[in-house]
């Protein structure tokens, strides 16, 4: 039984670009769970269009496997992706499709954003989304259809376009805050907020206060996802509804 681990050892899988996902996972770990990183080497793209997105999003795609690879050595029981466009893709069955073959090469069970959000939704109940993203519009396409398979209505969306992946962890609290009041309305029973590198955790947390309706971070619904996979029940406070009560 590993000393520090002993109740889970979660392997994390992200982009080498993302230094948000790393701190929110550890700030969520309970006594006796472990994470254990491994990145996704990929240069800081200058991203400025759809197609620039894409080739960002086929070289994370291309490393993916090799990453995760990394994560055998130390025997994880458990594999997050801490990377959230690629799990969009090709809808509810594209993304399905990835899920599965990551499992197949790692051999363990694997959580992602995508299919975390869904549990996290039907967790609260909401029918009717609003989402944002750091992302440029064909990334927002996939994600709305990936949501629209799985059942949901997508109200509105807003993808931030932010100029490189290192630059989506310098989104400032303000442009957050700025989307969220534009996504928001009687007609939206949650807003989500997609991309890993993003971090709105805590803000997050603090809008569902105010606004009282969910406010769901990628990071808090993945891990809470994976933590409640494997039966791991605590609840965490001060990070959102979604990790105190479910």
């Amino acid at each position: 039984m590993d000393h520090l681990g002993y109740r889970m050892k979660f392997g994390v899988i992200g982009p080498s670009t993302n230094t948000i996902v790393q701190p929110d996972f550890d700030d969520m770990r309970p006594v006796g769970v472990t994470n254990h990183y491994s990145r996704i080497e990929i240069p800081d793209f200058k991203v400025d269009s759809d197609e620039s997105f894409v080739h960002m999003m086929e070289s994370i795609s291309g490393n993916t496997m090799q990453a995760a690879s990394v994560l055998k050595t130390c025997e994880m029981q458990y594999l997050i992706m801490g990377m959230s466009a690629v799990m969009f893709w090709g809808g509810k069955k594209g993304a399905q499709a990835y899920l599965d073959k990551m499992r197949e090469h790692v051999g363990v069970e694997v959580s992602c954003g995508s299919f975390a959000l869904e549990a996290a939704l039907n967790a609260y109940g909401a029918r009717r989304i609003a989402f944002l993203s750091p992302y440029y519009p064909v990334a927002n396409a996939e994600a709305r259809q990936f949501f629209e398979d799985c059942g949901f209505t997508v109200v509105r969306d807003i993808c931030l376009r932010r100029p490189s992946p290192v630059q989506i962890a310098h989104t400032t609290d303000q442009m957050c805050r700025d989307a969220i009041n534009e996504l928001n309305g009687d007609d939206v029973d949650a807003i989500v907020q997609l991309g890993t590198n993003l971090s709105m955790v805590r803000l997050a947390a603090a809008a569902e206060l105010f606004l009282d309706k969910p406010i769901i971070a990628i990071n808090t619904a993945t891990y809470w996802h994976a933590l409640r996979q494997c039966g791991i029940q605590d609840k965490v406070q001060g990070l959102g509804r979604l990790l105190s009560h479910y």
